[in-house]
């Protein structure tokens, strides 16, 4: 049982921490799936969800930096009793929110690990029931983990611990995730992410006598009812499926793929910083003079964009692309995205407009 006992510690510890650095890296975006969850239990459970939402990025530093601290605190033993009951609260926690995600099919990803690691919301769920199991034990053998350091010690990793948790959480908040494990990341050319890596197979999957059966090729058999076409191999298909640009007179998704283009995503005019377009408009002047085509990308409304476009003195085509797949692209609002052929040369955050002399260097790799 010692043996067990110290293998769940280091698993638990090391987990939770791994967790919340996945989470605390992108903080936007998980507060982004909090929101998802409070918009579902306003609507299934009660109303008074909704009013979280403006807290949904407090609560995602928050939240991330508790798992990393619990998950040190835990491994050098620190307040060890105490540490456990929060770990027991907060994965309880967890596991309401997993299992109400599988049972009633509400939110597809947990975003437990961000979107370095996907599960589906059984896979999250299992995987708390499983940590569940871990720190009930772990409340039950605490004998086994006596403290090896004095607890002065203990509080002073602790401490610094959370303090450097919400400085990382918000300087990511304030600029850009320091890793990137989205589709759209630097580097990335999006038409190959938009077509299948291999062909893609399916199989049928059939119902006779109320039991199912799956078949590589469609049944002769009409006794068989057609139930569902399933991907053998689902992983091979397109990593993007939902990029899409557009105006009043028709698609320009191929438009956007060809040659140099400077994207200033703009996910919502009601949220936008105003301050940060003084910079941005002075990088698109210095654009157009290289050769370089920019254009505005917006989730706005045709109306509310014309006004504000006015406001900021922003003299740049715009278009129109869905509010989530913007939010996707990049965590910034603004924010800006340097293509070249469909290619994601540059991406930056509207704090961190850049000169366009770093703007040429990029485009000259390929050139």
């Amino acid at each position: 049982m010692k043996f067990i006992s110290k293998f769940f510690w280091l698993f638990v510890g090391v987990l939770f921490i791994f967790s919340g650095l996945i989470k605390i890296n992108d903080p936007v975006g998980t507060a982004i799936k909090l929101e998802e969850y409070f918009e579902v239990f306003s609507t299934d459970i009660a109303p008074f969800f909704k009013s979280f939402e403006p807290y949904s990025l407090f609560l995602s530093i928050f939240l991330s930096a508790a798992e990393i601290v619990l998950g040190v605190a835990l491994l050098v033993r620190y307040q060890l009793k105490l540490v456990l009951w929060l770990l027991l609260l907060m994965i309880v926690f967890f596991t309401f929110l997993t299992f109400y995600s599988a049972w009633f099919d509400k939110v597809t990803d947990c975003g437990c690990f961000g979107d370095a690691i996907v599960l589906t919301p059984w896979e999250s769920f299992t995987k708390d029931v499983v940590l569940l199991v871990m720190i009930m034990v772990l409340l039950f053998t605490q004998q086994y983990l006596p403290a090896f350091m004095r607890a002065s010690s203990g509080a002073i990793i602790t401490i610094i611990t959370a303090a450097l948790s919400v400085v990382v959480g918000w300087y990511a908040y304030e600029h850009l995730p320091y890793i990137d494990f989205r589709a759209y990341k630097e580097g990335n050319n999006i038409p190959e992410l938009m077509r299948p890596s291999a062909p893609l197979q399916y199989k049928y999957v059939m119902t006779k006598a109320g039991q199912e059966e799956e078949f590589e090729e469609y049944p002769m058999d009409t006794t068989y009812t057609f139930k569902e076409m399933v991907a053998i191999n689902p992983e091979a298909g397109p990593k993007i499926t939902d990029f899409n640009v557009w105006n009043d007179d028709g698609d320009f998704t191929q438009e956007v793929l060809i040659g140099k283009k400077l994207l200033i995503i703009v996910q919502s005019v009601a949220k936008a910083k105003q301050e940060s377009f003084e910079d941005i408009n002075a990088l698109v002047k210095a654009a157009e003079a290289a050769g370089i085509t920019p254009m505005v990308v917006t989730s706005s409304s045709a109306a509310d964009f014309e006004a504000f476009r006015h406001e900021v003195n922003l003299a740049v085509p715009y278009y129109f692309g869905d509010g989530t797949v913007l939010k996707t692209i990049i965590r910034s609002n603004p924010g800006l995205v340097l293509l070249q052929d469909g290619t994601v040369k540059g991406k930056w955050h509207h704090n961190d407009t850049p000169e366009m002399e770093e703007v040429q260097e990029l485009l000259t790799d390929e050139e």
